[in-house]
């Protein structure tokens, strides 16, 4: 499997334990996608205060562009490198009240249609991302594959466009 990652990611993972090729390029959208795949699946990491920080004023506008161009893909997802307790314990450095974090988080989940995957650390978020690209990368081979099965070269013999 070959991740890439963006460019503008400021704290990349490494995916050391992991069996993949990592690649550094420029992404639309997103901080990680794979290759090949890019215009369909993509992956957003944030810290808990990174994601404070995408919650309010210029920071909540810019994410709100990401979160819109993000659903034009398959797949889509910010995982966070925190619990949802973790942010309703107010356990970070934004004035931000607990409860309007929260509430913030659910809207944008439901106006967005995109998930946000709690990971607990940093451990977890990696762990997740390389799993959540996995399992995308599975299902989409699978589903391309009988694709191909039933529409393979045989049916195109003596056909021109």
């Amino acid at each position: 499997m070959k991740i890439i990652t963006d460019t503008r990611e400021q704290a990349p993972f490494r995916f050391t334990d992991y069996d993949c090729e990592m690649l550094t390029e420029a992404l639309t959208t997103g901080d990680y996608s794979l290759v090949g795949l890019a215009d369909r699946i993509a992956i957003e990491r944030k810290s808990l205060d990174d994601l404070l920080g995408c919650l309010t004023g210029d920071g909540r506008n810019r994410f709100e562009r990401e979160l819109a161009r993000a659903g034009g893909l398959e797949c889509f997802a910010v995982v966070v490198e925190a619990t949802m307790q973790e942010m309703a314990e107010g356990r970070y450095r934004s004035k931000m009240q607990p409860q309007a974090a929260i509430q913030s988080v659910l809207a944008f989940q439901v106006r967005h249609r995109c998930a946000f995957l709690w990971a607990g650390n940093r451990a977890g978020a990696e762990m997740a991302t390389y799993h959540l690209l996995r399992h995308y990368l599975r299902e989409t081979t699978a589903r391309y594959k009988s694709i191909l099965e039933a529409h393979g070269p045989k049916q195109h013999r003596g056909q021109h466009d």
